[in-house]
C-alpha cells in the first residue's frame, strides 16, 4: 500500500495569477518535473528522428517497415495501458515513474551499443520499439495523471497546456539537433544521448517534495479497470470526446510515419533537411500549445469538435501541397491545429472525472490516442506503400473530417456548456479537494 502523505496546503488562486500564462511554474514540485521532461522528451525526439532514419536506410526507404516498427512501439500500449492506469490510481505515481524511466534509459544505452559498434539489425529496433512500448503503458498515463498531483486542480489547465509547451520546445529542438548529429556522427551518438537524458526526469522525480503532493487519500476499495471504464460510461460529457479522440487518432495522427515518408520520397530531403521539416511541425504545435495556457475552465464539446475539424483539414491540404515551401507552411498550422484539439480533448476529459479515477481515465484516453497507432501505422503504412506520402495524408485528412462531422451532428457533439447536472459541476472542481461538484455528496 503506498504511504499517506500530509495533504498540501491548498492556495487561493488570484484573478491577477490566474491569467499568467506560466502561473503553474511557481509551484516548485512542477518547476522540477518539467525541467526534467524538457531535457528528456529532447532526448526521446532525437532517438525518434535516429531511430525512422535507420530504418529506412536499412531497409531502402520502406514504408512497410517502417510501419512495422510504429505499430510495435505502441501495441503494448493497446493491451497494456488500461492496467498502467490501474496501477497509477493505486501505487505511488511519483515511483513509478521513476522506474518508467530507468527502464527506458537502459533499453535506449542498449540499442545506443549496438548501433555504435556497427551490430545493431532491424530485429534490434524491432525489440527496442516493443520494450518501449511496454514501458509506456505504464508511464503515459502515471505522467499525466501525476500532473494533477503536482498543481492540484485549480492550475490543472495551465500545468497540462505547459506540459504540452515543454513537450513541443522539447520536439522542436530535438529533429533538429538529431539532424545535425546523424549528418556529422552518425545515429548511434543520438541514441546514446536519449540514453543519458532519461537520468534528468529520474534525478527530478528524486527531488519532488511528496508532503507538498496534492493527493486524494479516499480509497474505496481496489483500484479495479472495470470501475474506471463505469465511471466514463455513465458520463457523456467524456465518451463523446473520447470517440472523437479514437477516429482522429487512428487515421489523422500517424506522423511518425508520415512525416519521414513526405520528407525522403516527396522532397528527397536529407538528415538535415528531413529534421527542419519535423521541426517546422512542432514549432506549430509550441504555439498552439503556448495559446492553450490561457485556458481556465472545461472547454466545451462545440470547441472540441470544431478543433478536429480545422486540424482534417489542413491535414488533407498537406498532402495537396505544391511545393516544399508550401508544405513548410502547411505542417506548421497542421502541428498547431493537432495540439489544439488534443489539449481540448485532453483538458475536457480530465476536468470531467472523479480524481479517484483519473489515473484509469486517462489511460482510457492514452489507450484510444495511442492505441489505435498500431493499427493506424499499418494502414496509411499500406496506403503510402501503394499511392505515395501524399495519399497519407489525404487519407488521414479526409477520414479525419468524416469522425468529426459524425460528432457535429450528435447533439452532445455540437453543444455549448453541458447542463447544470453534468458539464458545469463536473468541470468545476470543489475548493481545497479536487473533487468533481457531481460527486461530492453531503
Amino acid at each position: 500500500m503506498p504511504r499517506r502523505h500530509r495533504p498540501a496546503r491548498r492556495r487561493t488562486v488570484k484573478p491577477a495569477a490566474a491569467a499568467h500564462p506560466f502561473r503553474a511554474l511557481r509551484v516548485r514540485n512542477f518547476r522540477l518535473f518539467a525541467g526534467g521532461q524538457v531535457v528528456s522528451v529532447a532526448g526521446t525526439w532525437m532517438s525518434v528522428v535516429a531511430q525512422d532514419w535507420l530504418v529506412l536506410e536499412m531497409t531502402g526507404d520502406s514504408a512497410t517497415e517502417l510501419g512495422t516498427v510504429t505499430a510495435l512501439q505502441f501495441t503494448p500500449v493497446l493491451l497494456f495501458t488500461l492496467h498502467g492506469g490501474r496501477l497509477a490510481d493505486r501505487y505511488d505515481k511519483r515511483t513509478l515513474l521513476t522506474l518508467a524511466n530507468l527502464v527506458s534509459g537502459l533499453l535506449a544505452l542498449l540499442l545506443a551499443v549496438l548501433v555504435l559498434g556497427d551490430l545493431a539489425r532491424l530485429t534490434h529496433i524491432y525489440l527496442f520499439a516493443l520494450g518501449l512500448g511496454l514501458v509506456n503503458s505504464v508511464e503515459v498515463p502515471t505522467r499525466m495523471a501525476f500532473v494533477g498531483e503536482l498543481v492540484g486542480p485549480e492550475l490543472l489547465p495551465n500545468a497540462s497546456a505547459l506540459s504540452a509547451a515543454y513537450f513541443n520546445v522539447a520536439r522542436v529542438a530535438g529533429p533538429a539537433a538529431a539532424g545535425l548529429v546523424i549528418a556529422a556522427l552518425g545515429s548511434g551518438w543520438v541514441l546514446l544521448v536519449n540514453a543519458v537524458s532519461y537520468a534528468a526526469t529520474v534525478l527530478t522525480l528524486r527531488c519532488i517534495r511528496p508532503g507538498e503532493l496534492h493527493r486524494d487519500e479516499r480509497r474505496t476499495g481496489p483500484a479495479r479497470v472495470t470501475d474506471g471504464l463505469r465511471h466514463v460510461r455513465d458520463r457523456p460529457g467524456l465518451t463523446v470526446p473520447l470517440a472523437l479522440v479514437a477516429g482522429v487518432g487512428l487515421f489523422g495522427l500517424n506522423f511518425q510515419l508520415t512525416l519521414p515518408l513526405l520528407a525522403k520520397t516527396v522532397y528527397r530531403a536529407d538528415a538535415a533537411s528531413f529534421g527542419l521539416l519535423t521541426t517546422v511541425f512542432a514549432a506549430g504545435s509550441l504555439a498552439a500549445a503556448f495559446l492553450t495556457t490561457a485556458r481556465t475552465s472545461r472547454p466545451s464539446a462545440r470547441l472540441v469538435t470544431c478543433s478536429a475539424l480545422v486540424f482534417a483539414v489542413l491535414e488533407a491540404a498537406v498532402g495537396r501541397a505544391p511545393g516544399y515551401p508550401a508544405a513548410v507552411v502547411l505542417l506548421f498550422l497542421t502541428g498547431g491545429a493537432s495540439v489544439y484539439f488534443a489539449q481540448a480533448a485532453n483538458h475536457r476529459v480530465q476536468l470531467g472525472c472523479d480524481p479517484r479515477f483519473r489515473g484509469r481515465v486517462l489511460a482510457l484516453y492514452t489507450l484510444i490516442l495511442q492505441g489505435t497507432t498500431p493499427l493506424g501505422a499499418l494502414l496509411v503504412g499500406r496506403v503510402g506503400a501503394e499511392w505515395g506520402a501524399r495519399a497519407c495524408f489525404l487519407a488521414g485528412g479526409l477520414a479525419s473530417l468524416a469522425t468529426a462531422l459524425a460528432v457535429l451532428a450528435l447533439p452532445s457533439g455540437r453543444s455549448g456548456p453541458e447542463p447544470a447536472e453534468h458539464g458545469n459541476r463536473a468541470g468545476r472542481a470543489l475548493p481545497g479537494t479536487g473533487r468533481p461538484a457531481e460527486d461530492a455528496g453531503p
